[in-house]
Protein backbone atom coordinates (compact mmCIF):
# COMPACT_ATOMS: atom_id res chain seq x y z
CA UNK A 1 0.00 0.00 0.00
CA UNK A 2 1.34 3.58 -1.16
CA UNK A 3 1.59 5.96 2.02
CA UNK A 4 -0.41 8.71 1.06
CA UNK A 5 2.22 11.32 2.67
CA UNK A 6 5.04 10.19 0.31
CA UNK A 7 2.59 10.61 -2.82
CA UNK A 8 2.07 14.04 -1.56
CA UNK A 9 5.97 14.44 -1.28
CA UNK A 10 6.54 12.94 -4.29
CA UNK A 11 3.89 15.73 -5.78
CA UNK A 12 5.90 18.22 -4.47
CA UNK A 13 9.08 17.50 -5.69
CA UNK A 14 7.77 17.05 -9.45
CA UNK A 15 6.05 20.91 -9.12
CA UNK A 16 9.18 22.07 -6.96
CA UNK A 17 11.53 20.79 -9.06
CA UNK A 18 13.54 20.71 -6.20
CA UNK A 19 13.53 18.49 -3.05
CA UNK A 20 14.55 21.75 -0.76
CA UNK A 21 12.06 24.11 -2.13
CA UNK A 22 9.18 20.78 -1.86
CA UNK A 23 10.52 20.47 1.87
CA UNK A 24 9.77 24.19 2.65
CA UNK A 25 6.53 24.11 1.50
CA UNK A 26 5.55 20.94 3.01
CA UNK A 27 7.03 22.28 5.86
CA UNK A 28 9.43 18.74 6.61
CA UNK A 29 13.30 18.03 6.55
CA UNK A 30 14.83 17.16 3.02
CA UNK A 31 16.16 14.52 3.85
CA UNK A 32 13.31 12.99 5.07
CA UNK A 33 11.50 13.70 2.08
CA UNK A 34 14.60 11.98 0.00
CA UNK A 35 13.77 8.45 2.76
CA UNK A 36 10.59 8.83 1.28
CA UNK A 37 11.29 8.66 -2.43
CA UNK A 38 13.65 6.20 -1.99
CA UNK A 39 10.95 3.77 -0.35
CA UNK A 40 8.49 4.57 -3.00
CA UNK A 41 11.18 3.65 -5.83
CA UNK A 42 12.28 0.72 -4.20
CA UNK A 43 8.22 -0.51 -3.47
CA UNK A 44 7.74 -0.14 -7.71
CA UNK A 45 11.53 -1.39 -8.08
CA UNK A 46 12.10 1.28 -10.95
CA UNK A 47 13.65 5.17 -10.72
CA UNK A 48 10.60 7.89 -10.06
CA UNK A 49 12.72 10.89 -10.54
CA UNK A 50 15.94 11.98 -12.92
CA UNK A 51 18.12 15.22 -12.83
CA UNK A 52 17.31 17.41 -15.70
CA UNK A 53 18.12 20.40 -17.34
CA UNK A 54 15.61 22.32 -15.35
CA UNK A 55 16.14 20.30 -11.88
CA UNK A 56 14.68 17.36 -10.74
CA UNK A 57 11.85 15.63 -13.22
CA UNK A 58 10.13 12.92 -13.37
CA UNK A 59 11.35 9.60 -14.89
CA UNK A 60 8.80 8.08 -17.79
CA UNK A 61 7.37 5.80 -14.84
CA UNK A 62 7.55 9.00 -12.79
CA UNK A 63 5.23 10.69 -15.12
CA UNK A 64 2.82 8.07 -14.40
CA UNK A 65 3.16 7.82 -10.81
CA UNK A 66 2.77 11.78 -10.45
CA UNK A 67 -0.67 11.25 -12.48
CA UNK A 68 -2.36 8.73 -9.85
CA UNK A 69 -0.81 10.83 -7.06
CA UNK A 70 -2.15 13.87 -7.61
CA UNK A 71 -5.66 11.70 -8.14
CA UNK A 72 -5.33 9.90 -4.47
CA UNK A 73 -4.17 13.53 -2.87
CA UNK A 74 -6.89 15.28 -4.40
CA UNK A 75 -8.95 12.98 -3.29
CA UNK A 76 -8.03 12.45 0.20
CA UNK A 77 -7.89 16.47 0.61
CA UNK A 78 -11.33 16.97 -0.50
CA UNK A 79 -12.10 14.00 1.55
CA UNK A 80 -10.49 16.19 4.56
CA UNK A 81 -12.50 19.92 3.52
CA UNK A 82 -15.72 17.81 3.20
CA UNK A 83 -15.58 16.21 6.97
CA UNK A 84 -14.16 19.29 8.46
CA UNK A 85 -17.28 21.22 7.16
CA UNK A 86 -19.83 19.25 9.02
CA UNK A 87 -17.67 20.55 12.30
CA UNK A 88 -18.78 24.11 11.15
CA UNK A 89 -22.06 23.61 10.07
CA UNK A 90 -20.93 23.70 6.13
CA UNK A 91 -22.66 20.41 4.86
CA UNK A 92 -20.17 19.91 1.61
CA UNK A 93 -17.69 22.48 -0.26
CA UNK A 94 -16.69 23.35 -4.16
CA UNK A 95 -14.22 24.46 -5.74
CA UNK A 96 -14.78 26.15 -9.10
CA UNK A 97 -12.75 27.59 -11.94
CA UNK A 98 -13.82 29.97 -14.04
CA UNK A 99 -13.28 32.11 -16.93
CA UNK A 100 -13.09 35.77 -16.73
CA UNK A 101 -16.43 35.78 -19.15
CA UNK A 102 -18.71 33.90 -17.40
CA UNK A 103 -17.47 35.94 -14.45
CA UNK A 104 -18.35 39.26 -15.96
CA UNK A 105 -21.74 37.70 -16.90
CA UNK A 106 -23.89 35.54 -15.15
CA UNK A 107 -22.02 32.87 -13.24
CA UNK A 108 -21.78 35.06 -9.53
CA UNK A 109 -25.60 35.44 -9.88
CA UNK A 110 -26.07 31.93 -10.67
CA UNK A 111 -24.20 30.61 -7.69
CA UNK A 112 -26.12 33.37 -5.03
CA UNK A 113 -29.19 31.81 -6.96
CA UNK A 114 -27.29 28.24 -5.86
CA UNK A 115 -26.70 28.80 -2.38
CA UNK A 116 -29.97 30.47 -1.53
CA UNK A 117 -31.25 27.28 -1.89
CA UNK A 118 -28.71 24.58 -0.60
CA UNK A 119 -27.29 27.18 2.25
CA UNK A 120 -25.17 24.60 4.44
CA UNK A 121 -22.90 24.35 0.97
CA UNK A 122 -20.31 26.71 0.82
CA UNK A 123 -18.65 27.82 -2.85
CA UNK A 124 -15.35 28.67 -3.55
CA UNK A 125 -15.14 30.51 -6.64
CA UNK A 126 -11.62 31.53 -8.46
CA UNK A 127 -10.75 32.73 -11.99
CA UNK A 128 -8.57 31.08 -14.77
CA UNK A 129 -8.25 31.07 -18.20
CA UNK A 130 -9.26 28.16 -20.37
CA UNK A 131 -6.10 25.93 -20.07
CA UNK A 132 -5.66 26.44 -16.36
CA UNK A 133 -9.45 25.15 -15.95
CA UNK A 134 -8.94 22.24 -17.89
CA UNK A 135 -5.82 21.41 -16.25
CA UNK A 136 -7.29 22.15 -12.67
CA UNK A 137 -10.54 19.91 -13.21
CA UNK A 138 -8.60 16.98 -14.48
CA UNK A 139 -5.65 17.13 -11.43
CA UNK A 140 -8.37 17.28 -9.25
CA UNK A 141 -7.88 20.83 -7.91
CA UNK A 142 -10.81 21.94 -8.97
CA UNK A 143 -14.41 20.10 -8.70
CA UNK A 144 -15.83 22.19 -11.75
CA UNK A 145 -14.82 24.05 -14.43
CA UNK A 146 -16.96 26.44 -16.13
CA UNK A 147 -15.39 27.74 -19.66
CA UNK A 148 -15.87 28.16 -23.57
CA UNK A 149 -16.89 24.87 -24.91
CA UNK A 150 -13.62 25.72 -27.82
CA UNK A 151 -11.13 25.21 -25.28
CA UNK A 152 -9.44 21.41 -25.75
CA UNK A 153 -11.58 19.73 -23.01
CA UNK A 154 -10.08 16.31 -23.86
CA UNK A 155 -11.61 13.31 -21.64
CA UNK A 156 -13.43 15.82 -19.36
CA UNK A 157 -17.40 15.68 -18.97
CA UNK A 158 -19.40 18.57 -20.13
CA UNK A 159 -22.65 19.89 -19.15
CA UNK A 160 -24.33 23.01 -21.48
CA UNK A 161 -24.26 26.09 -19.42
CA UNK A 162 -25.36 29.89 -20.92
CA UNK A 163 -24.11 31.55 -24.36
CA UNK A 164 -22.91 34.69 -25.22
CA UNK A 165 -21.94 36.40 -28.30
CA UNK A 166 -18.84 38.68 -29.11
CA UNK A 167 -18.68 42.00 -30.23
CA UNK A 168 -17.06 45.02 -30.83
CA UNK A 169 -17.03 47.83 -28.66
CA UNK A 170 -16.21 51.43 -30.42
CA UNK A 171 -16.92 55.32 -29.44
CA UNK A 172 -20.74 56.32 -30.75
CA UNK A 173 -18.62 58.49 -33.52
CA UNK A 174 -16.65 55.35 -34.97
CA UNK A 175 -17.74 54.30 -38.91
CA UNK A 176 -18.07 51.21 -37.58
CA UNK A 177 -20.86 52.20 -34.94
CA UNK A 178 -23.18 52.69 -37.80
CA UNK A 179 -22.86 48.92 -38.63
CA UNK A 180 -26.10 46.51 -37.11
CA UNK A 181 -23.16 43.86 -37.43
CA UNK A 182 -19.25 43.72 -38.35
CA UNK A 183 -17.43 40.87 -39.73
CA UNK A 184 -13.81 40.48 -37.27
CA UNK A 185 -12.12 41.08 -40.54
CA UNK A 186 -13.50 44.74 -40.59
CA UNK A 187 -11.98 45.36 -37.43
CA UNK A 188 -8.52 44.64 -38.34
CA UNK A 189 -8.18 48.02 -39.86
CA UNK A 190 -7.94 49.72 -36.67
CA UNK A 191 -6.02 49.83 -33.45
CA UNK A 192 -7.35 47.57 -30.67
CA UNK A 193 -7.34 47.03 -26.83
CA UNK A 194 -5.84 43.24 -25.61
CA UNK A 195 -7.83 41.91 -22.78
CA UNK A 196 -6.50 38.52 -20.73
CA UNK A 197 -3.42 37.77 -23.38
CA UNK A 198 -2.90 34.45 -23.52
CA UNK A 199 -6.93 33.26 -22.81
CA UNK A 200 -8.41 31.49 -25.68
CA UNK A 201 -10.32 34.06 -26.50
CA UNK A 202 -6.93 35.93 -27.93
CA UNK A 203 -5.92 32.86 -29.11
CA UNK A 204 -8.78 32.52 -31.57
CA UNK A 205 -8.58 36.46 -33.12
CA UNK A 206 -5.33 35.92 -33.98
CA UNK A 207 -6.27 32.82 -35.41
CA UNK A 208 -8.77 34.85 -37.43
CA UNK A 209 -6.38 37.39 -38.12
CA UNK A 210 -3.57 35.43 -39.56
CA UNK A 211 -6.67 33.18 -41.95
CA UNK A 212 -7.38 36.86 -42.90
CA UNK A 213 -3.95 37.36 -43.62
CA UNK A 214 -2.99 40.22 -41.15
CA UNK A 215 -2.47 40.31 -37.61
CA UNK A 216 -4.06 42.51 -34.73
CA UNK A 217 -2.70 45.97 -34.12
CA UNK A 218 -2.78 45.89 -30.08
CA UNK A 219 -2.35 49.37 -28.66
CA UNK A 220 -2.36 48.64 -24.55
CA UNK A 221 -3.45 45.57 -23.04
CA UNK A 222 -6.06 45.00 -19.81
CA UNK A 223 -7.26 42.50 -17.99
CA UNK A 224 -10.87 43.10 -17.60
CA UNK A 225 -13.72 43.82 -19.84
CA UNK A 226 -14.72 47.20 -17.66
CA UNK A 227 -11.61 48.38 -18.42
CA UNK A 228 -11.40 48.13 -22.24
CA UNK A 229 -14.53 49.83 -22.20
CA UNK A 230 -13.27 52.48 -20.51
CA UNK A 231 -10.22 52.40 -22.86
CA UNK A 232 -12.11 52.84 -25.61
CA UNK A 233 -14.49 55.68 -24.04
CA UNK A 234 -10.96 57.11 -23.88
CA UNK A 235 -10.25 56.85 -27.23
CA UNK A 236 -7.69 54.21 -27.10
CA UNK A 237 -8.54 52.13 -29.87
CA UNK A 238 -11.60 49.68 -30.31
CA UNK A 239 -12.13 46.35 -28.17
CA UNK A 240 -13.35 42.89 -28.94
CA UNK A 241 -16.02 42.29 -26.20
CA UNK A 242 -18.76 39.80 -24.88
CA UNK A 243 -22.18 41.74 -25.46
CA UNK A 244 -23.86 40.37 -22.45
CA UNK A 245 -20.41 41.33 -20.01
CA UNK A 246 -20.44 44.93 -21.28
CA UNK A 247 -23.94 46.30 -22.27
CA UNK A 248 -24.11 47.86 -19.01
CA UNK A 249 -21.08 49.44 -18.92
CA UNK A 250 -21.17 50.93 -22.82
CA UNK A 251 -24.44 52.45 -21.76
CA UNK A 252 -22.79 54.38 -19.21
CA UNK A 253 -20.36 55.26 -21.55
CA UNK A 254 -21.68 55.95 -24.56
CA UNK A 255 -20.40 53.25 -26.46
CA UNK A 256 -21.51 51.23 -29.54
CA UNK A 257 -21.49 47.18 -29.17
CA UNK A 258 -21.64 45.70 -32.85
CA UNK A 259 -22.21 42.35 -32.67
CA UNK A 260 -19.51 40.06 -35.20
CA UNK A 261 -20.92 37.61 -38.02
CA UNK A 262 -18.09 34.91 -37.58
CA UNK A 263 -19.34 32.17 -36.67
CA UNK A 264 -16.82 31.85 -33.81
CA UNK A 265 -18.71 34.50 -31.68
CA UNK A 266 -21.41 32.93 -30.51
CA UNK A 267 -19.69 31.06 -27.95
CA UNK A 268 -21.13 27.91 -25.65
CA UNK A 269 -20.33 28.03 -22.46
CA UNK A 270 -19.79 24.36 -20.57
CA UNK A 271 -19.79 23.14 -17.09
CA UNK A 272 -16.94 20.18 -16.92
CA UNK A 273 -15.77 17.78 -14.66
CA UNK A 274 -13.92 14.52 -14.65
CA UNK A 275 -16.62 12.16 -13.98
CA UNK A 276 -20.08 12.45 -12.45
CA UNK A 277 -19.11 9.69 -10.02
CA UNK A 278 -16.10 11.50 -8.64
CA UNK A 279 -18.66 15.15 -7.81
CA UNK A 280 -19.62 15.25 -3.90
CA UNK A 281 -23.09 15.34 -3.97
CA UNK A 282 -22.64 19.29 -3.36
CA UNK A 283 -20.99 19.68 -6.99
CA UNK A 284 -23.24 17.37 -8.55
CA UNK A 285 -25.85 19.49 -7.36
CA UNK A 286 -24.57 22.96 -8.19
CA UNK A 287 -23.45 21.47 -11.97
CA UNK A 288 -26.94 20.23 -12.28
CA UNK A 289 -28.11 23.74 -11.34
CA UNK A 290 -25.83 25.87 -13.68
CA UNK A 291 -27.43 23.22 -16.49
CA UNK A 292 -30.63 23.99 -15.84
CA UNK A 293 -30.09 27.77 -15.43
CA UNK A 294 -29.43 28.23 -19.52
CA UNK A 295 -33.16 27.70 -20.35
CA UNK A 296 -33.87 30.99 -18.40
CA UNK A 297 -31.19 32.87 -20.56
CA UNK A 298 -32.06 35.06 -22.96
CA UNK A 299 -29.39 37.02 -24.16
CA UNK A 300 -29.89 41.18 -24.60
CA UNK A 301 -30.78 42.94 -27.66
CA UNK A 302 -27.52 44.72 -29.13
CA UNK A 303 -27.82 48.37 -28.59
CA UNK A 304 -28.97 50.67 -31.79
Amino acid sequence: MFDPVSLRMFVAVCEERNIARAAEREAIVASAISKRIAALEADVGVPLLKRGRRGIEPTPAGEVMLRQARDVVGLMERMRVELQEFASGVHGSVRVFASLSVLSESLPDDIAGFLARHDTVRVALEERVSSEIVRGVREGIADLGVCWDAGNLGELRTLRYRSDHMSVAVPAAHPLARRKRVAFVDTLGYEQIEILAGSIVMLTLRRAAAVAGTTIRHRIQVTTVDSACRAVAAGLGIAIVPREASATQALTLGLAIVPLTDAWAERQFVVCFRSRDALSAAARLLSEHLSQVRDEFRAPSAPG
